[in-house]
């Protein structure tokens, strides 16, 4: 697996999301279309894990915290960028996103939430901002934003 197969992995996600309002709903029909028991969600699943065990994923933070952007936003992705963190009980930096976000939220400990979500789909809309945070356990959340855009609040 290489960052251009893993791109081609999501286009029937980034696919099904071009176009439409980033709002909570989006993340139901995410859930609907591409549950984590589906395919393509334990394909994409599996790529990360592959992905961070070679060294290309998740290359940036520390014991706890590591993240990394997988891929820019293009044409190719629906104008989306691509990041993945892999996250133990932590409370991440707050953020706002000004375009919205996306996440595919991938529990490694089976009992793991993101911001209060198990496995599967939850959706942010512009202006919303948060702490990314996960709770009993180690996930991976895969998060796509429009135009790649994401602000960090200043550590005040």
């Amino acid at each position: 697996m290489n960052v251009d197969q893993f791109r081609e992995l999501l286009k029937p996600i980034t696919d099904a999301v071009a176009g439409k309002p980033l709002a909570p709903e989006l993340g139901d029909e995410l859930d609907r279309r591409f549950p984590p028991t589906s395919t393509e969600f334990k394909a994409i699943e599996a790529a990360c894990h592959a992905a961070i065990a070679a060294g290309w994923m998740c290359t940036q933070g520390g014991a706890g915290r590591r993240f990394g952007r997988v891929i820019e936003p293009g044409p190719h992705t629906s104008n989306l960028s691509v990041d993945v963190v892999d996250l133990t009980d932590i409370v991440g930096p707050h953020h706002r996103h000004p375009t919205g976000e996306i996440c595919m939220v991938i529990p490694v400990t089976p009992t793991a939430r993101f911001c209060g979500k198990g496995a599967g789909w939850k959706v942010y809309p512009p202006d919303s901002a948060h702490h990314p945070t996960v709770t009993d356990g180690r996930a991976l959340v895969l998060y796509m934003l429009p135009e790649g855009r994401i602000e960090f609040t200043p550590a005040g």
